[in-house]
């Protein structure tokens, strides 16, 4: 999967789900029948299991039987959970500034604002590089991003003049991010820094780095960004994908007019 460019992620979660599975049938998963690996997946659903979760542990046993013991997937089919419809949640423009105003220390605040300013995801940005960032074209490069796709997404100018500082300040080598001990930042650390900045900004949220991607697709179509564009920047692979973000556009919801608007009340 490495050699095949995988993210970590997905190799980490492969990894986890297919030793789970092997520990459930005590290490005898080669020769497995379709009704126990049914019963795997039953198995998974009792336990409360979610959709997304169920639905990763058969890519991984999929993987394994197809790719590594060269199975005809007919042999082993898994019916796949139903997909759950659920609308991103996204933080307002006002919420995102005072999230930031709670944010003093300079590579934090960086972080944040470059999560939000582009639209990435947090594995992108802790692979980001020095070298990414094109001052003069005033774009930043994301390298094999999910699906193994580079990327090129626009840089604010308030965005740069930050980022300069902190390089000034904390002088990375070749990761735009280090670690303490390591040559690339935590993500651990990242969610760390913005569950304390909501905390201090008094935001009643659960806040996530994904809800800052989710906000910077929804405030650029609300602020008229073709849906096409959008997709592009996010790298997103259909523009189905994207259109989730226009059942939570603030500008949509707000052009309809309940009937009652017309009545004297």
């Amino acid at each position: 999967m490495r050699g095949k460019r995988y993210s970590k992620s997905t190799v980490d979660t492969y990894i986890s789900c297919l030793d789970h599975f092997n520990q459930y049938f005590n290490g005898n998963i080669d020769q497995l029948s379709r009704k126990e690996i049914e019963d795997y997946q039953y198995f998974l659903v009792k336990k409360g299991y979610a959709r997304s979760t169920q639905n990763q542990h058969i890519n991984a046993i999929k993987y394994y039987y197809e790719k590594i013991l060269k199975r005809d997937r007919k042999t082993y089919y898994i019916e796949r959970p139903r997909k759950e419809r659920k609308l991103p949640t996204v933080l307002s423009q006002a919420e995102i500034y005072k999230l930031l105003q709670h944010i003093h220390n300079i590579k934090h605040k960086s972080i944040i604002s470059l999560l939000y300013a582009c639209g990435l995801r947090i594995g992108e940005l802790v692979n980001l590089k020095i070298k990414d960032i094109d001052s003069q074209r005033m774009v930043i490069t994301v390298v094999c991003a999910k699906g193994a796709k580079d990327r090129i997404v626009p840089l604010p100018e308030n965005l740069l003049v930050l980022l300069r500082k902190y390089y000034v300040d904390f002088k990375p080598k070749e990761y735009l991010f280090n670690g303490a001990t390591n040559p690339k930042y935590s993500p651990i650390s990242i969610r760390n820094v913005l569950k304390r900045a909501g905390l201090r900004a008094n935001i009643k949220r659960n806040l996530t780095p994904h809800m800052l991607r989710h906000s910077y697709a929804t405030h650029l179509l609300e602020s008229g960004i073709d849906m096409r564009y959008i997709q592009v920047i996010l790298g997103h692979s259909s523009v189905k994908t994207t259109e989730i973000y226009t059942h939570v556009s603030n500008q949509n919801i707000q052009a309809v007019k309940s009937p009652i608007a017309q009545m004297q009340l």
